[in-house]
């Protein structure tokens, strides 16, 4: 057994260690029992032709294209033979996918800071129930789905922070409801693929974590990457540094109390990180160091009579790299660090779309002098230090699944793409929504689990549902999607 091999079945053995405890979630059992609900799921009825369904996939956004391109672009098998050995032909050449962007609720990572976990886990099941039923909505003026797809074959759980709190009791309905499929999460793909990136000399070493709040509170990366250290390299001491990205993903998803293009000054409802010395606020001596792009209005900053900062407000994705970057750094130079950072994980699928600003702003803290003249980061980053994209190793399990279950399409022609995105429901009234008709920050946040309330809609990407910078970005750095996707929105 090869060590590619071993890593994969230590991270289902892993994963199924950790989540030994049952989460009750009121709408895991309703999808079961309760046929007036909604997301009632008779698995009974499940088609019989499984190899001919799509391959599902879900994230709270657009981040989770980027697991996406790398499942359409991976290379890894002998289509015809099986063998692992590539081929010059993409492995899912033949499969049909469905994505869901489940917009209308996300930031994922920011359901933890207000309390309000069970209905985060809420959120990623009935994101999983969306991708096993056959409904949705035609666009967001209807009050019920009257669309009709087909449900999947097998679920990719694309954003980390909902694999942290909902790949659990996703895949014990699943194992209550006959095991009719399987789901896979990013998280577990991460850490074998960082664990396969530390050379086999090293006896003592430091990973860090950069993810969302929500996944860093859950504890997901830190317990997985130590448990499956100790079982697959027992001579390894481990540390594990984290650090929460802050605003991050909004940032990239331009969530306009963390990034807005119109801006020209400051704004009231900025809740990005500000000036102070928490692990969430910019550290006003290290402005040198962030190197903050303070041209085009991607950020502003106000100073004091003597020229002192009193004021700062980030408004682009690359700023929010470099700050939660940095404070990375800060965070591993303040602990008891006994080596140098090996692989930084990027534990959010939103991360890899600033992937080149954060390889260029690593190299520059290792090269950073400060006042003093100490090169205070050199130290803490390995030579061959490197960013760990889980999307590889997820697209490689995925294959490997259905392969190993004969449940690859049989279909000889190319694959299409269905992809949904979530959006306020027409029912809600107008006091739930903003300005530009997205759900309330308070409304977001403040919703109960387990009542009926349809707060938010799933209809087909078109130019009504999705923005055209998102657009913009995916045609940017992921082609294959971006292809996929003007396919799929043709009139």
């Amino acid at each position: 057994m090869n060590r590619t091999i071993t890593l994969w079945i230590g991270a289902l053995s892993v994963c199924a260690s950790l989540s030994a405890q049952t989460v009750e979630l009121p709408v895991c059992r309703r999808a079961l029992k309760d046929k007036r609900f909604l997301y009632f799921t008779d698995f009974s009825r499940y088609p019989r032709a499984v190899e001919k369904l799509p391959v599902a996939v879900f994230d709270s956004g657009t981040g989770g294209f980027t697991v996406l391109e790398k499942i359409l672009s991976i290379d890894c098998f002998n289509n015809e033979t099986g063998e692992e050995k590539p081929d010059g032909v993409p492995d899912f050449i033949h499969e049909d996918f469905q994505y869901l962007a489940d917009q209308a609720n996300m930031p994922y990572g920011r359901y933890g800071a207000e309390g309000k976990e069970d209905y985060l886990r809420e959120l990623a099941v009935k994101d999983a129930l969306f991708t096993v039923n056959n409904f949705f909505w035609k666009d967001e003026t209807q009050k019920k789905p009257k669309g009709r797809k087909l449900p999947a074959k097998i679920i990719v759980i694309a954003c980390n922070t909902a694999t942290a709190y909902g790949l659990e009791p996703i895949t014990q309905l699943l194992q209550e409801a006959g095991d009719p499929l399987r789901v896979i999460g990013v998280v577990n793909a991460g850490v074998s693929s960082t664990l396969e990136s530390l050379p086999s000399s090293l006896n003592q070493t430091t990973v860090g974590v950069l993810a969302t709040p929500g996944t860093i509170s859950s504890g997901v990366y830190e317990r997985t990457l130590l448990a499956q250290a100790k079982s697959i390299r027992p001579d390894l001491a481990l540390q594990v540094v984290n650090q929460p990205g802050y605003g991050f993903a909004e940032a990239v998803d331009e969530e306009r109390e963390f990034v807005d293009r119109k801006l020209t000054t400051f704004s009231n409802t900025y809740r990005g990180p500000v000036l102070g010395q928490g692990d969430e606020e910019i550290h006003p001596e290290l402005l040198e160091a962030y190197r903050f792009d303070f041209s085009d209005a991607k950020a502003f900053i106000a100073y004091d009579e003597q020229h002192k900062p009193i004021r700062i407000q980030l408004n682009s994705a690359d700023n929010y790299a470099r700050f939660n970057l940095l404070n990375l750094l800060e965070k591993t130079r303040r602990s008891a660090v006994r080596r140098p950072i090996q692989a930084i994980i990027l534990g959010c699928t939103h991360y890899p779309f600033l992937q080149t600003t954060l390889t260029q702003h690593l190299q520059e803290l290792r090269h950073y002098t400060d006042s003093t003249g100490n090169h205070p980061y050199a130290s803490l980053i390995a030579d061959d230090c490197c960013f760990i994209d889980p999307a590889q190793r997820t697209a490689y399990e995925c294959y490997r699944t259905l392969r190993d279950q004969h449940r690859l399409n049989p279909q000889q022609k190319e694959g299409r793409l269905q992809p949904f995105i979530s959006r306020p429901s027409p029912l809600l009234p107008d006091s739930c929504k903003d300005a530009e008709g997205n759900l309330t920050y308070a409304f977001k946040y403040g919703r109960e689990v387990g009542t009926d309330e349809l707060t938010t809609v799933i209809v087909p990407f078109s130019p009504r549902s999705i923005r055209q910078d998102h657009l913009d970005r995916i045609a940017r750095l992921l082609p294959l999607c971006f292809g996929k996707i003007q396919q799929a929105m043709k009139p």
